[in-house]
Protein backbone atom coordinates (compact mmCIF):
# COMPACT_ATOMS: atom_id res chain seq x y z
CA UNK A 1 0.00 0.00 0.00
CA UNK A 2 1.41 3.66 -0.94
CA UNK A 3 1.82 6.20 1.86
CA UNK A 4 -0.55 9.03 2.23
CA UNK A 5 0.86 12.03 0.43
CA UNK A 6 0.73 15.48 2.80
CA UNK A 7 0.93 19.32 1.81
CA UNK A 8 3.50 21.58 3.88
CA UNK A 9 0.68 23.92 5.54
CA UNK A 10 0.39 27.47 4.18
CA UNK A 11 1.56 28.84 7.53
CA UNK A 12 4.50 27.35 8.27
CA UNK A 13 7.52 29.73 8.09
CA UNK A 14 11.25 29.00 6.26
CA UNK A 15 13.39 31.26 8.64
CA UNK A 16 16.59 31.30 7.72
CA UNK A 17 19.35 31.89 10.95
CA UNK A 18 22.96 32.59 10.75
CA UNK A 19 24.33 31.43 14.21
CA UNK A 20 20.51 31.38 15.21
CA UNK A 21 20.76 35.06 14.25
CA UNK A 22 17.93 36.24 11.61
CA UNK A 23 20.00 35.71 8.05
CA UNK A 24 19.65 38.67 5.83
CA UNK A 25 22.64 39.40 3.23
CA UNK A 26 25.09 40.85 5.14
CA UNK A 27 25.58 37.32 7.30
CA UNK A 28 26.17 35.72 3.67
CA UNK A 29 29.44 37.02 2.03
CA UNK A 30 32.02 36.15 4.11
CA UNK A 31 33.76 39.31 5.15
CA UNK A 32 30.36 41.18 5.60
CA UNK A 33 29.04 38.51 8.06
CA UNK A 34 32.36 38.45 10.12
CA UNK A 35 32.23 42.22 10.85
CA UNK A 36 28.79 41.60 12.11
CA UNK A 37 29.55 39.12 13.95
CA UNK A 38 32.45 41.27 16.41
CA UNK A 39 30.09 44.76 16.05
CA UNK A 40 27.13 43.68 15.82
CA UNK A 41 25.72 40.10 17.69
CA UNK A 42 28.42 39.87 20.28
CA UNK A 43 27.97 43.88 20.97
CA UNK A 44 24.31 43.09 21.34
CA UNK A 45 24.56 40.93 23.54
CA UNK A 46 27.65 41.69 25.70
CA UNK A 47 25.19 44.65 26.24
CA UNK A 48 22.39 42.44 27.03
CA UNK A 49 24.27 40.24 29.56
CA UNK A 50 25.21 43.50 31.52
CA UNK A 51 22.21 44.96 31.83
CA UNK A 52 18.84 43.21 30.56
CA UNK A 53 16.74 45.28 32.35
CA UNK A 54 17.71 48.38 30.01
CA UNK A 55 16.98 45.78 26.28
CA UNK A 56 13.28 45.34 28.60
CA UNK A 57 12.75 48.60 28.62
CA UNK A 58 13.88 50.11 25.45
CA UNK A 59 12.15 47.18 23.41
CA UNK A 60 8.90 48.68 25.04
CA UNK A 61 9.67 52.07 24.45
CA UNK A 62 8.14 53.18 20.08
CA UNK A 63 10.97 55.36 19.95
CA UNK A 64 13.82 52.70 20.39
CA UNK A 65 12.01 49.90 17.84
CA UNK A 66 14.42 48.81 15.77
CA UNK A 67 17.54 49.62 18.03
CA UNK A 68 19.91 47.24 19.17
CA UNK A 69 17.99 45.89 22.11
CA UNK A 70 17.32 41.89 22.30
CA UNK A 71 13.41 41.19 23.42
CA UNK A 72 13.71 38.88 25.96
CA UNK A 73 11.81 40.72 28.44
CA UNK A 74 14.82 40.56 30.49
CA UNK A 75 14.93 37.15 30.79
CA UNK A 76 16.77 33.86 28.97
CA UNK A 77 20.44 35.35 30.31
CA UNK A 78 21.51 31.92 31.09
CA UNK A 79 20.83 30.98 27.26
CA UNK A 80 22.19 34.10 25.84
CA UNK A 81 25.33 33.25 27.60
CA UNK A 82 25.51 29.92 26.10
CA UNK A 83 24.91 31.09 22.64
CA UNK A 84 27.95 33.77 22.88
CA UNK A 85 30.18 31.08 24.23
CA UNK A 86 29.40 28.67 21.51
CA UNK A 87 29.83 31.90 18.80
CA UNK A 88 33.40 32.72 20.22
CA UNK A 89 34.43 29.27 20.28
CA UNK A 90 32.74 28.13 16.75
CA UNK A 91 33.70 31.41 14.70
CA UNK A 92 36.90 31.73 16.39
CA UNK A 93 38.90 32.37 12.78
CA UNK A 94 35.87 34.47 12.01
CA UNK A 95 36.00 36.91 14.77
CA UNK A 96 40.09 36.71 14.13
CA UNK A 97 39.29 37.69 10.30
CA UNK A 98 37.03 40.28 11.69
CA UNK A 99 39.14 41.96 13.74
CA UNK A 100 42.63 41.79 11.08
CA UNK A 101 39.98 43.72 8.91
CA UNK A 102 39.59 46.47 11.48
CA UNK A 103 43.20 46.12 12.20
CA UNK A 104 44.31 46.83 8.52
CA UNK A 105 42.52 49.63 8.17
CA UNK A 106 44.40 51.28 11.03
CA UNK A 107 47.80 49.96 9.99
CA UNK A 108 47.07 51.91 6.54
CA UNK A 109 45.49 54.82 7.90
CA UNK A 110 49.10 55.21 9.49
CA UNK A 111 51.44 53.95 7.75
CA UNK A 112 50.71 54.32 4.33
CA UNK A 113 51.11 58.12 2.90
CA UNK A 114 51.42 57.53 -0.97
CA UNK A 115 54.44 55.93 -1.48
CA UNK A 116 54.74 52.64 -3.26
CA UNK A 117 52.44 50.17 -1.55
CA UNK A 118 54.53 46.90 -2.48
CA UNK A 119 56.79 46.85 1.02
CA UNK A 120 53.10 47.23 3.07
CA UNK A 121 51.87 44.02 2.02
CA UNK A 122 54.31 42.68 4.66
CA UNK A 123 52.17 44.77 7.17
CA UNK A 124 49.33 42.76 6.51
CA UNK A 125 47.85 40.53 9.59
CA UNK A 126 48.68 37.10 8.23
CA UNK A 127 45.22 36.12 8.47
CA UNK A 128 44.49 37.75 5.75
CA UNK A 129 47.34 37.37 3.41
CA UNK A 130 46.18 36.38 -0.05
CA UNK A 131 42.92 37.91 0.02
CA UNK A 132 43.25 41.87 0.20
CA UNK A 133 44.49 44.14 -2.33
CA UNK A 134 46.21 47.15 -1.34
CA UNK A 135 45.69 50.58 -3.32
CA UNK A 136 45.14 54.36 -3.12
CA UNK A 137 42.29 55.96 -4.60
CA UNK A 138 42.34 58.52 -7.05
CA UNK A 139 43.16 61.28 -3.52
CA UNK A 140 45.83 59.22 -2.42
CA UNK A 141 43.70 57.68 0.30
CA UNK A 142 45.25 53.74 1.17
CA UNK A 143 42.30 51.24 1.29
CA UNK A 144 41.92 47.35 0.57
CA UNK A 145 39.59 45.16 -1.20
CA UNK A 146 39.32 42.00 -1.07
CA UNK A 147 39.31 38.50 -3.25
CA UNK A 148 35.91 37.74 -2.57
CA UNK A 149 35.68 34.85 -4.36
CA UNK A 150 38.21 33.28 -2.81
CA UNK A 151 36.31 33.84 0.57
CA UNK A 152 34.11 31.41 -0.29
CA UNK A 153 36.42 29.10 -0.81
CA UNK A 154 38.31 29.76 2.59
CA UNK A 155 37.44 28.81 5.94
CA UNK A 156 36.02 32.45 6.48
CA UNK A 157 33.00 31.42 4.81
CA UNK A 158 31.42 28.86 7.51
CA UNK A 159 28.11 26.96 5.96
CA UNK A 160 28.24 25.30 9.93
CA UNK A 161 26.76 28.75 11.12
CA UNK A 162 23.40 28.32 8.74
CA UNK A 163 20.30 26.56 9.84
CA UNK A 164 16.92 26.92 9.23
CA UNK A 165 13.86 27.43 11.58
CA UNK A 166 10.65 26.04 10.89
CA UNK A 167 7.68 27.11 12.66
CA UNK A 168 3.46 28.09 12.49
CA UNK A 169 2.24 31.24 12.57
CA UNK A 170 -1.22 32.97 12.67
CA UNK A 171 -0.46 36.47 12.17
CA UNK A 172 1.35 39.21 10.81
CA UNK A 173 3.00 40.64 14.00
CA UNK A 174 6.15 39.10 15.12
CA UNK A 175 8.89 41.27 16.86
CA UNK A 176 11.83 42.95 15.47
CA UNK A 177 13.98 40.59 14.33
CA UNK A 178 17.55 41.80 13.53
CA UNK A 179 18.43 42.48 17.22
CA UNK A 180 17.47 39.24 19.05
CA UNK A 181 18.63 35.50 18.43
CA UNK A 182 16.32 32.77 17.81
CA UNK A 183 16.66 30.53 20.78
CA UNK A 184 15.32 27.75 21.32
CA UNK A 185 11.72 27.53 21.48
CA UNK A 186 9.37 24.03 22.03
CA UNK A 187 6.86 25.33 19.20
CA UNK A 188 10.12 25.97 16.88
CA UNK A 189 12.02 22.99 14.99
CA UNK A 190 15.83 23.45 14.29
CA UNK A 191 17.35 21.85 10.96
CA UNK A 192 21.23 22.38 11.15
CA UNK A 193 21.27 22.59 7.35
CA UNK A 194 23.06 25.06 5.10
CA UNK A 195 21.45 27.64 2.70
CA UNK A 196 22.10 25.26 -0.40
CA UNK A 197 20.99 22.47 1.19
CA UNK A 198 18.41 20.50 -1.59
CA UNK A 199 16.00 19.69 1.17
CA UNK A 200 15.06 23.29 1.35
CA UNK A 201 13.38 23.27 -2.39
CA UNK A 202 11.57 20.35 -1.91
CA UNK A 203 10.33 21.02 1.39
CA UNK A 204 9.32 24.24 -0.73
CA UNK A 205 8.07 22.02 -3.02
CA UNK A 206 5.45 20.16 -0.98
CA UNK A 207 3.15 23.48 -0.52
CA UNK A 208 1.46 22.49 -3.99
CA UNK A 209 3.02 19.21 -4.47
CA UNK A 210 2.49 16.01 -1.97
CA UNK A 211 4.78 13.21 -1.38
CA UNK A 212 5.33 10.33 1.13
CA UNK A 213 5.65 11.79 5.04
CA UNK A 214 8.82 9.77 5.10
CA UNK A 215 10.55 10.83 1.96
CA UNK A 216 10.91 14.38 3.11
CA UNK A 217 11.59 13.18 6.56
CA UNK A 218 15.09 11.34 5.31
CA UNK A 219 15.94 14.22 2.79
CA UNK A 220 16.32 16.56 5.77
CA UNK A 221 17.83 13.78 8.30
CA UNK A 222 15.09 14.38 10.63
CA UNK A 223 15.69 12.29 14.09
CA UNK A 224 13.30 10.09 15.95
CA UNK A 225 13.34 13.29 18.46
CA UNK A 226 12.19 15.72 15.67
CA UNK A 227 9.45 13.97 14.15
CA UNK A 228 6.57 14.75 16.49
CA UNK A 229 7.26 18.32 15.60
CA UNK A 230 8.01 17.81 12.26
CA UNK A 231 4.62 16.15 11.52
CA UNK A 232 2.62 19.35 12.68
CA UNK A 233 3.83 20.97 9.77
CA UNK A 234 2.04 19.00 7.47
CA UNK A 235 -1.51 18.02 5.87
CA UNK A 236 -3.41 15.77 3.63
CA UNK A 237 -5.13 18.66 2.63
CA UNK A 238 -4.03 19.67 -0.95
CA UNK A 239 -3.97 23.53 -1.90
CA UNK A 240 -6.16 24.97 -4.58
CA UNK A 241 -5.11 24.58 -7.71
CA UNK A 242 -3.09 27.95 -8.83
CA UNK A 243 -4.49 29.36 -12.15
CA UNK A 244 -2.29 30.81 -14.65
CA UNK A 245 -2.28 34.02 -15.98
CA UNK A 246 -3.65 33.45 -19.77
CA UNK A 247 -4.91 36.63 -20.81
CA UNK A 248 -3.39 38.67 -23.84
CA UNK A 249 -3.03 41.76 -21.21
CA UNK A 250 -0.10 42.85 -18.99
CA UNK A 251 -0.95 42.24 -15.03
CA UNK A 252 0.60 43.66 -12.70
CA UNK A 253 0.07 42.68 -8.71
CA UNK A 254 1.22 44.64 -5.88
CA UNK A 255 2.01 42.04 -3.14
CA UNK A 256 3.28 44.28 -0.60
CA UNK A 257 6.63 46.77 -0.07
CA UNK A 258 8.50 46.77 -3.18
CA UNK A 259 7.44 43.63 -4.42
CA UNK A 260 5.50 43.86 -7.61
CA UNK A 261 4.51 40.55 -10.07
CA UNK A 262 4.65 41.64 -13.66
CA UNK A 263 2.41 38.84 -15.91
CA UNK A 264 1.80 38.10 -19.45
CA UNK A 265 0.61 34.44 -20.75
CA UNK A 266 4.18 34.35 -21.98
CA UNK A 267 6.48 35.52 -18.93
CA UNK A 268 5.97 36.41 -15.14
CA UNK A 269 8.58 39.29 -13.86
CA UNK A 270 9.58 39.13 -10.23
CA UNK A 271 10.55 41.96 -8.40
CA UNK A 272 11.89 42.44 -4.87
CA UNK A 273 10.27 39.14 -3.48
CA UNK A 274 9.33 40.40 -0.16
CA UNK A 275 5.94 38.22 0.36
CA UNK A 276 3.45 37.63 3.14
CA UNK A 277 3.08 33.78 2.39
CA UNK A 278 1.25 32.50 5.21
CA UNK A 279 -2.33 31.15 4.63
CA UNK A 280 -3.99 33.26 7.26
CA UNK A 281 -6.99 35.23 7.95
CA UNK A 282 -5.82 39.09 7.87
CA UNK A 283 -7.94 42.49 8.20
CA UNK A 284 -5.95 44.02 5.39
CA UNK A 285 -6.36 41.96 1.95
CA UNK A 286 -3.08 40.69 0.10
CA UNK A 287 -1.61 38.22 -2.06
CA UNK A 288 0.40 35.45 -1.22
CA UNK A 289 2.76 32.29 -2.40
CA UNK A 290 -0.51 30.81 -3.33
CA UNK A 291 -0.74 33.72 -5.77
CA UNK A 292 2.31 33.02 -7.69
CA UNK A 293 3.22 30.88 -10.91
CA UNK A 294 4.51 27.55 -10.71
CA UNK A 295 7.27 29.08 -12.81
CA UNK A 296 9.22 32.57 -12.48
CA UNK A 297 10.98 33.08 -15.66
CA UNK A 298 12.87 36.68 -13.81
CA UNK A 299 13.37 37.66 -10.24
CA UNK A 300 14.86 41.08 -9.93
CA UNK A 301 16.78 42.27 -7.36
CA UNK A 302 17.10 46.14 -7.24
CA UNK A 303 19.50 46.25 -4.21
CA UNK A 304 21.32 44.81 -1.23
CA UNK A 305 19.10 45.47 1.89
CA UNK A 306 17.28 43.44 3.53
CA UNK A 307 13.81 44.42 3.20
CA UNK A 308 14.81 44.17 -1.08
CA UNK A 309 16.33 40.68 -0.53
CA UNK A 310 14.56 38.51 2.43
CA UNK A 311 15.95 35.05 2.24
CA UNK A 312 12.77 33.70 4.23
CA UNK A 313 11.04 34.29 1.07
CA UNK A 314 13.72 33.54 -1.38
CA UNK A 315 14.60 30.74 -0.64
CA UNK A 316 11.71 28.89 -0.36
CA UNK A 317 11.23 30.47 -4.09
CA UNK A 318 14.65 29.02 -5.14
CA UNK A 319 12.77 26.25 -7.19
CA UNK A 320 10.56 28.16 -9.41
CA UNK A 321 13.05 30.74 -10.37
CA UNK A 322 14.86 30.04 -13.65
CA UNK A 323 16.97 33.83 -13.85
CA UNK A 324 17.70 35.78 -11.07
CA UNK A 325 18.50 39.27 -12.04
CA UNK A 326 21.52 41.25 -9.93
CA UNK A 327 23.37 44.15 -10.39
CA UNK A 328 26.78 43.59 -10.68
CA UNK A 329 29.76 44.32 -8.48
CA UNK A 330 33.22 42.77 -8.32
CA UNK A 331 34.47 45.98 -6.35
CA UNK A 332 35.76 43.41 -3.50
CA UNK A 333 34.84 46.52 -0.79
CA UNK A 334 34.11 45.49 2.43
CA UNK A 335 30.98 47.84 2.38
CA UNK A 336 29.55 46.27 -1.02
CA UNK A 337 29.79 42.67 -1.18
CA UNK A 338 28.43 40.81 -4.34
CA UNK A 339 25.01 39.39 -5.34
CA UNK A 340 25.99 36.86 -7.74
CA UNK A 341 28.89 35.29 -5.89
CA UNK A 342 26.32 35.73 -2.82
CA UNK A 343 23.30 33.73 -4.30
CA UNK A 344 25.31 31.63 -6.53
CA UNK A 345 26.99 30.16 -2.76
CA UNK A 346 23.57 29.47 -1.60
CA UNK A 347 22.15 26.85 -4.06
CA UNK A 348 20.81 29.63 -6.82
CA UNK A 349 21.43 28.71 -10.22
CA UNK A 350 21.46 30.72 -13.24
CA UNK A 351 22.08 34.05 -11.56
CA UNK A 352 22.41 36.92 -14.01
CA UNK A 353 24.70 39.89 -13.03
CA UNK A 354 23.10 42.83 -15.40
CA UNK A 355 25.61 46.15 -15.80
CA UNK A 356 24.06 49.81 -15.72
CA UNK A 357 22.22 50.64 -19.11
CA UNK A 358 22.56 46.72 -20.49
CA UNK A 359 19.19 44.71 -21.84
CA UNK A 360 18.12 41.35 -21.42
CA UNK A 361 15.73 40.63 -24.19
CA UNK A 362 13.11 37.39 -24.50
CA UNK A 363 10.05 37.07 -26.47
CA UNK A 364 8.59 40.63 -26.74
CA UNK A 365 9.85 41.51 -23.66
CA UNK A 366 13.42 43.69 -21.81
CA UNK A 367 14.49 43.96 -18.67
CA UNK A 368 17.21 46.78 -18.68
CA UNK A 369 19.12 47.54 -15.58
CA UNK A 370 19.18 51.41 -15.15
CA UNK A 371 21.84 53.85 -12.64
CA UNK A 372 20.24 54.19 -9.25
CA UNK A 373 21.45 57.03 -6.73
CA UNK A 374 20.79 57.78 -3.26
CA UNK A 375 19.50 55.48 -0.58
CA UNK A 376 22.89 53.96 0.29
CA UNK A 377 24.16 56.76 3.05
CA UNK A 378 26.61 58.29 0.53
CA UNK A 379 28.97 55.09 0.02
CA UNK A 380 30.23 54.04 -3.04
CA UNK A 381 28.03 51.23 -3.28
CA UNK A 382 27.54 49.87 -7.02
CA UNK A 383 25.39 46.84 -6.63
CA UNK A 384 22.11 48.63 -7.13
CA UNK A 385 19.80 48.93 -10.06
CA UNK A 386 16.79 50.43 -11.34
CA UNK A 387 14.80 49.13 -13.71
CA UNK A 388 12.92 49.04 -17.00
CA UNK A 389 10.52 46.40 -18.15
CA UNK A 390 9.01 46.82 -21.47
CA UNK A 391 6.76 44.60 -22.51
CA UNK A 392 5.40 44.55 -26.11
CA UNK A 393 5.82 48.70 -26.32
CA UNK A 394 4.52 49.04 -23.14
CA UNK A 395 7.16 50.05 -20.36
CA UNK A 396 6.93 49.78 -16.34
CA UNK A 397 10.13 52.07 -14.67
CA UNK A 398 11.18 50.58 -11.26
CA UNK A 399 12.86 52.85 -9.15
CA UNK A 400 13.03 51.07 -6.30
CA UNK A 401 14.55 53.73 -3.55
CA UNK A 402 15.73 56.26 -5.31
CA UNK A 403 16.71 59.45 -4.93
CA UNK A 404 18.00 62.17 -7.39
CA UNK A 405 20.60 63.52 -6.52
CA UNK A 406 21.68 65.52 -9.85
CA UNK A 407 18.71 65.83 -12.64
CA UNK A 408 21.30 65.60 -15.33
CA UNK A 409 21.39 61.58 -14.83
CA UNK A 410 17.95 60.96 -15.27
CA UNK A 411 17.46 63.00 -18.00
CA UNK A 412 20.42 61.22 -19.92
CA UNK A 413 18.54 58.33 -19.13
CA UNK A 414 15.14 59.34 -20.24
CA UNK A 415 16.95 60.42 -23.39
CA UNK A 416 17.83 56.53 -23.86
CA UNK A 417 14.67 54.93 -22.80
CA UNK A 418 11.84 57.63 -23.65
CA UNK A 419 8.97 58.31 -21.51
CA UNK A 420 7.23 55.55 -19.17
CA UNK A 421 4.09 54.09 -18.99
CA UNK A 422 4.23 53.46 -15.55
CA UNK A 423 6.50 54.40 -12.66
CA UNK A 424 7.05 53.18 -9.43
CA UNK A 425 8.89 55.23 -6.59
CA UNK A 426 9.64 54.47 -3.11
CA UNK A 427 9.22 57.38 -0.70
CA UNK A 428 10.95 56.50 2.56
CA UNK A 429 12.28 60.22 2.39
CA UNK A 430 13.07 60.04 6.82
CA UNK A 431 15.80 56.76 6.48
CA UNK A 432 17.54 55.50 9.28
CA UNK A 433 21.32 56.45 9.78
CA UNK A 434 24.08 55.62 7.84
CA UNK A 435 25.33 53.22 10.95
CA UNK A 436 21.89 51.52 11.20
CA UNK A 437 23.08 49.35 8.44
CA UNK A 438 26.70 49.50 7.48
CA UNK A 439 28.00 50.38 11.04
CA UNK A 440 29.40 47.07 12.00
CA UNK A 441 31.81 47.77 8.90
CA UNK A 442 33.11 51.00 9.61
CA UNK A 443 36.87 51.54 11.84
CA UNK A 444 36.49 54.99 12.89
CA UNK A 445 34.12 55.94 14.35
CA UNK A 446 31.63 59.27 12.88
CA UNK A 447 30.32 62.16 14.76
CA UNK A 448 26.13 61.82 15.26
CA UNK A 449 25.69 64.60 13.32
CA UNK A 450 28.15 63.07 10.15
CA UNK A 451 25.94 59.64 11.09
CA UNK A 452 22.43 61.70 10.54
CA UNK A 453 23.31 63.58 7.35
CA UNK A 454 23.69 60.24 5.64
CA UNK A 455 20.76 58.71 5.71
CA UNK A 456 19.15 55.63 3.79
CA UNK A 457 16.51 57.52 2.43
CA UNK A 458 14.32 57.37 -0.61
CA UNK A 459 12.93 60.45 -2.62
CA UNK A 460 10.89 63.16 -0.96
CA UNK A 461 7.84 64.46 -2.83
CA UNK A 462 9.94 67.52 -4.63
CA UNK A 463 12.31 64.88 -5.99
CA UNK A 464 9.37 62.20 -6.24
CA UNK A 465 8.27 65.13 -8.80
CA UNK A 466 11.20 65.99 -10.46
CA UNK A 467 11.48 62.30 -11.54
CA UNK A 468 7.42 62.24 -12.75
CA UNK A 469 8.39 65.44 -14.85
CA UNK A 470 11.11 63.96 -16.65
CA UNK A 471 9.67 60.37 -17.17
CA UNK A 472 6.33 62.10 -17.73
CA UNK A 473 4.33 58.61 -16.68
CA UNK A 474 0.56 58.30 -17.09
CA UNK A 475 0.62 56.50 -13.98
CA UNK A 476 2.97 56.87 -11.14
CA UNK A 477 2.62 54.54 -7.69
CA UNK A 478 4.29 55.09 -4.27
CA UNK A 479 5.61 51.79 -2.90
CA UNK A 480 8.25 50.40 -0.62
CA UNK A 481 7.26 52.27 1.96
CA UNK A 482 7.10 49.31 4.62
CA UNK A 483 3.88 50.45 5.82
CA UNK A 484 1.91 46.36 5.61
CA UNK A 485 2.23 44.88 9.13
CA UNK A 486 4.35 41.39 7.50
CA UNK A 487 7.03 44.00 6.69
CA UNK A 488 7.68 45.67 10.90
CA UNK A 489 9.89 42.56 11.72
CA UNK A 490 12.01 43.39 9.52
CA UNK A 491 11.74 47.31 8.90
CA UNK A 492 10.87 48.96 12.52
CA UNK A 493 8.47 51.15 10.35
CA UNK A 494 4.90 52.17 11.54
CA UNK A 495 3.58 55.50 10.35
CA UNK A 496 0.81 57.58 11.46
CA UNK A 497 -0.80 60.05 9.25
CA UNK A 498 1.56 62.63 10.91
CA UNK A 499 4.91 61.12 9.63
CA UNK A 500 6.91 62.57 6.69
CA UNK A 501 6.61 59.86 4.54
CA UNK A 502 3.17 59.68 4.77
CA UNK A 503 2.90 63.48 4.32
CA UNK A 504 5.01 63.74 1.29
CA UNK A 505 3.50 60.59 -0.68
CA UNK A 506 -0.33 62.37 -0.28
CA UNK A 507 1.43 66.08 -1.14
CA UNK A 508 2.97 63.37 -4.91
CA UNK A 509 -0.22 61.59 -5.36
CA UNK A 510 -2.11 64.86 -5.35
CA UNK A 511 0.45 66.73 -7.42
CA UNK A 512 0.52 63.76 -9.86
CA UNK A 513 -3.66 63.78 -9.92
CA UNK A 514 -3.17 67.34 -10.86
CA UNK A 515 -1.41 66.81 -13.30
CA UNK A 516 -3.58 64.21 -14.97
CA UNK A 517 -1.57 61.50 -13.94
CA UNK A 518 -3.02 58.54 -12.45
CA UNK A 519 -1.36 58.07 -9.07
CA UNK A 520 -1.59 56.00 -5.92
CA UNK A 521 0.40 54.83 -2.65
CA UNK A 522 0.04 51.34 -2.57
CA UNK A 523 -0.84 49.18 0.46
CA UNK A 524 -1.83 45.71 0.75
CA UNK A 525 -2.70 44.40 -2.39
CA UNK A 526 -3.27 45.97 -6.04
CA UNK A 527 -4.36 44.28 -9.84
CA UNK A 528 -4.16 46.26 -12.89
CA UNK A 529 -4.56 44.92 -16.42
CA UNK A 530 -2.51 47.12 -19.47
CA UNK A 531 -2.86 46.64 -22.60
CA UNK A 532 -0.02 45.46 -25.36
CA UNK A 533 0.62 48.77 -27.16
CA UNK A 534 2.39 47.27 -30.32
CA UNK A 535 -1.13 44.61 -30.46
CA UNK A 536 -2.77 47.60 -30.96
CA UNK A 537 -0.81 49.22 -33.16
CA UNK A 538 -1.57 45.86 -35.22
CA UNK A 539 -5.07 45.99 -34.72
CA UNK A 540 -5.38 49.34 -36.07
CA UNK A 541 -3.22 48.61 -38.94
Amino acid sequence: MSETKVYLKPNVVLEPLYDRWYAWSHLISPATAAMNTIARHLTIMDSYLDDPAIHAEAVLNPKMKGGPFMDFNGGRVDEVKALKEDILKRQKRVIEFANAAKELDKILLAECKGFGLENAYGLVPDILKGYVELYYDRNNNADFRFFESLLYRSEFYNKSAQSIALWITDNDHRPFCLSTPRLNEPDVLHLDIPFDHPGIDEISRMKRTGRPLSEIKQILGITPEQEPLFETLFTETPPPAYKKYTGDKIRMRYFGHACILVETKDVSILVDPLISYYGYETDIEHFSDADLPDVIDYVLITHNHQDHILFETLLPLRHKIKNLIVPRTNSGKLEDPDLKLMFDNIGFTNVVAVDEMQTIKFIDTTITGLPFTGEHSDLNILTKSCYLVEISGFKLLFLADSRIVESALYKHIHSAIGDVDVMFLGMECDGAPLTWLYGPLLTKKISRDQDGSRRLAGSDCAKGMALVDIFNPKEAYVYAMGMEPWLEFISSIKYTDESNPIIQSNKLVKECEAKGIIAERLYGEKELLYERKEVLIAELE
